[in-house]
């Protein structure tokens, strides 16, 4: 049976009707002054750039003077099992990993990617951690922090802007405007511009066309930002942005209409890392913004090389679960940036396996939910070392979790050699994660190294069945005529084919959302490709997914308030 003490009374991890937050001056906080924080890192203040209260940018050249060391940390790599719509609390998790690694003597960071404005006035709220367990400035790292966001979206419109403009001044390029490529972006949840018609100025004489719009993150714009090395690279990888098409169907790059050096201008100062702290004052670098399900999920390649050159444990959270986060950290991420992954840390949480215990459409309970939502965390434990990793079992507390459920878990791990630890970190800071720490050193002192899963040379068809059968544990896939015509052109076009990244939703195993537990011979329909050559990747689109999100029914927005003396509730 499991020792663990109960857990006081909290609410869930992200955004979840009916919780009660705790009192907001309840979080001890010993933070420090910012230039402290990097002086744990070796930086002296004067290297860096201030950013507003509580935040140090660090330039492009320290990053890359720093990384150029042979000695590095140990890359911990935080991911999770299929959640639920309000998330598992896979940010609280890494966080209080970080603070508990601190406090058991070692230098950590945690890596984190900026939060998205869409969930954070959508259905998630903030996306800072919580309770004990967050990082600071909390209120502006949630709601805009040093305009990052602002700096990718006006990057990609204006590449969009001078693609419509080169063709209202005479088109000498010959795009054509009945298919475009390129998309702007918004950073906000906004269904109404999934799809448009532009160019329909009544005043100013335009050229009608389709035009499309979708959230920041999710634009190819966001992944390049999080994975250029330098400034050079930057602008390289701008060079190669397919902006459009010929009537032939050849394809146009940025280059082609010497857009890069304005488009790259405006990502100067946003591709800096951004160092900030937790409550507990370990520092925490918060800098890049790709969406896991339609991008690749993980911060900044620069945050996550100048913590592996300053830290002893560089703790990076990789977005939602391993078919998606892990996954492509590891087969996407990884091979772009040389970087790999020494553990991955699996949160769970009872609310979760319920969750995948138990379905709907069934017309009655499940016996047993907690034994059928097990099966769901099976897949990610096969998954992770499927990628090279043991994984160590983070088992998030909530106050409904039952001490026979814990021992459950608890058995479940043991019975597969499968480390397991509970996390309190919610309400008890770096306390309550010191035993996930400990479990994380032993497992970071193996020697293992993460793995792709496929070669640098596979084609798409090798690489989708690949995921599908192996990752998501499914029959296979099958191809849409658009997708097809999709991959045609991309074979006209010529050069690499991988690394993939599915674009998919997170919440199953499958592409079907409504699908819970551990699915099995099913089969994901590809709808579309996109050939992102500045990210270095293709994105195919499967089942549902939309790269702009819509507003629920309860937007977060509508709890956030503005004091008369200036402070912001609501932002949870």
């Amino acid at each position: 049976m499991s020792t663990v003490p109960p857990v006081p009374d909290r609410p869930p991890a992200g955004r979840d009707p009916g919780a009660h937050p705790l009192p907001a001056d309840s979080p001890p906080r010993s933070t420090r002054p910012i230039e402290e924080v990097a002086r744990t890192l070796g930086f002296e203040p004067k290297e860096l750039v201030p950013a507003g209260r509580g935040v140090l940018r660090i330039p492009v050249s320290l990053v890359r003077s720093r990384a150029s060391h042979p000695q590095r940390g140990k890359l911990i790599l935080v991911t999770a099992m299929t959640p639920t719509e309000h998330g598992e609390g896979k940010t609280v998790v890494a966080i209080g990993l970080a603070m508990a690694l601190h406090r058991r003597g070692s230098r950590s960071v945690v890596c984190l990617r900026q939060p998205s404005l869409g969930p954070v006035f959508g259905a998630k709220g903030g996306a800072t951690g919580g309770g004990r367990s967050a990082v600071e400035p909390r209120l502006q790292i949630d709601l805009g922090f040093t305009g990052d966001i602002d700096a990718i979206t006006n990057a990609q419109n204006l590449l969009a802007s001078l693609v419509d403009n080169h063709i209202f001044q005479g088109n000498p390029q010959g795009i054509d405007a009945a298919r475009p490529v390129l998309p702007r972006a918004s950073p906000l949840e906004d269904r109404l511009l999934r799809d448009l018609t532009g160019g329909l100025s009544v005043r100013n004489a335009g050229f009608p066309h389709p035009a499309q719009f979708v959230i920041t993150p999710a634009c190819e714009m966001a992944a390049i930002h999080a994975l250029a090395r330098d400034y050079a690279d930057l602008t390289r990888r701008i060079d190669r942005m397919i902006v459009g098409r010929t009537s032939d169907g050849s394809p146009l790059t940025a280059a082609d209409l010497g857009a890069t050096g304005s488009v790259a201008s405006l990502l100067r100062s946003a591709l800096e890392p951004n160092l900030v702290q937790t409550l507990e004052g370990t520092p925490a670098l918060v800098h890049g913004i790709p969406y896991a399900n339609v991008a690749h999920g993980t911060c900044s390649r620069l945050a996550i090389e100048v913590g592996l050159a300053v830290a002893d444990y560089c703790v990076v959270e990789a977005g939602f679960s391993t078919d998606l986060g892990a996954e492509k950290f590891v087969d996407l991420v990884a091979p772009l940036t040389d970087l790999s992954a020494d553990c991955a840390v699996l949160v769970a949480t009872i609310r979760a396996i319920r969750w995948h215990g138990s379905d709907p459409a069934a017309g009655s309970p499940p016996s047993d939910p907690i034994e059928l939502g097990l099966e769901n965390l099976e897949q990610h434990v096969a998954n992770l070392r499927r990628l090279g990793l043991d994984p160590v079992v983070a088992l998030n507390r909530f106050p409904s979790d039952q001490p026979e459920e814990i021992a459950r878990v608890e058995r479940f791990c043991a019975e597969r050699n499968v480390a397991f630890a509970p996390v309190t970190a919610f309400t008890e800071g770096g306390d309550g994660a010191e035993r996930l720490a400990d479990k994380v050193r032993d497992a970071a002192a193996r020697g293992q190294r993460s793995r792709p899963i496929y070669g640098p040379n596979a084609t798409i068809e090798e690489i989708l069945a690949t995921i599908v059968t192996e990752v998501y544990g499914g029959r296979g896939f099958e191809l849409t005529p658009t997708a097809m015509e999709d991959l045609a052109r991309l074979r006209r076009d010529g050069g690499n084919e991988g690394p993939v990244c599915i674009a998919k939703t997170p919440l199953s195993l499958s592409a079907d959302a409504k699908v819970r537990g551990r699915p099995r011979d099913f089969t994901i329909s590809v709808r579309r490709f996109l050939r992102w050559a500045g990210a270095g990747f293709t994105v195919a689109i499967a089942g549902p997914i939309v790269s702009m999100p819509g507003l629920p029914a309860r937007p977060a927005a509508n709890a956030i308030r503005l004091g008369d003396d200036g402070s912001i509730t609501g932002v949870d």
